[in-house]
């Protein structure tokens, strides 16, 4: 006799805790790596593009450890993704399908950096490439995987906000959590997402003090609904 398991038929409470849980998982585990292991490597942290490619050059173990945590955050993502797709069917259904894509999308482009790490790690540690290439050419290399690194997580992390606009929409839409704690989520989703884009053709705001303004106020959203839900669950809808 085998036995399986029906997503569709975990109670809420149940639900709303998991994805609490995990959500608060990828906070933390997304601040210990860039505080530990991404420290010096990660060129979403530093501005300057030739000492983060120098830095990876000496960094081959950290650049691998950095990769397989891209695969782990994928994963606790996803379920995530899953997780509040579930949730919040009932209360819009094509909304909550929309943004259950468009999440696993942005968790696919993460994933792509991860690629690219190992990329970095490859340059730095097979002999090979210091026989084929010189110094030079190899830091050149290595700033390309960098670049291909900032490019997909800033990419990823607008269709990321976009998809929890969606999701906050929905939880405010039904009330399922504090219409404070969803209101606010909404605002810090759609203000990431903006930010992000309009910096790109606005230069006053790709000023560190918006880029501090964004990320402050969507961890605060994140880490409020995390702990929600992990800790109360959900309203009755």
């Amino acid at each position: 006799m085998t036995a399986s398991i029906n997503l569709s038929q975990v109670g809420p409470q149940t639900l709303a805790r998991v994805v609490g849980g995990t959500l608060l998982a990828t906070i933390l585990v997304g601040m210990a790596t860039a505080l530990t292991v991404a420290d010096g490597i990660d060129i979403n942290l530093s501005a300057d593009v030739a000492a983060t490619a120098q830095n990876m050059l000496e960094a081959e173990t950290q650049l691998r450890a950095k990769s397989y945590i891209a695969l782990l955050m994928f994963g606790l993502e996803a379920a995530i993704g899953i997780g509040l797709f579930l949730l919040l069917r009932p209360t819009g259904q094509l909304l909550a399908g929309w943004s259950f894509v468009v999440s696993i999308a942005a968790a696919i482009l993460t994933l792509s950096g991860a690629v690219f790490n190992m990329n970095a790690a490859e340059l730095a540690g097979d002999i090979a490439y210091a026989q084929m290439a010189s110094e030079s050419q190899r830091l050149l290399l290595t700033g390309l995987q960098a670049t291909s690194d900032y490019t997909s997580f800033h990419l990823a992390l607008i269709l990321s906000s976009v998809s929890k606009a969606g999701f906050f929409f929905l939880f405010l839409k039904s009330g399922l959590i504090p219409r404070l704690i969803a209101g606010w989520g909404l605002f810090a989703s759609l203000f990431v997402s903006t930010a992000i884009i309009l910096r790109d053709f606005i230069l006053i705001v790709g000023h560190s003090t918006v880029t501090v303004s964004f990320m402050a106020s969507n961890l605060v959203a994140l880490v409020a609904t995390a702990l929600y839900l992990a800790i109360k669950g959900v309203r009755s809808a």
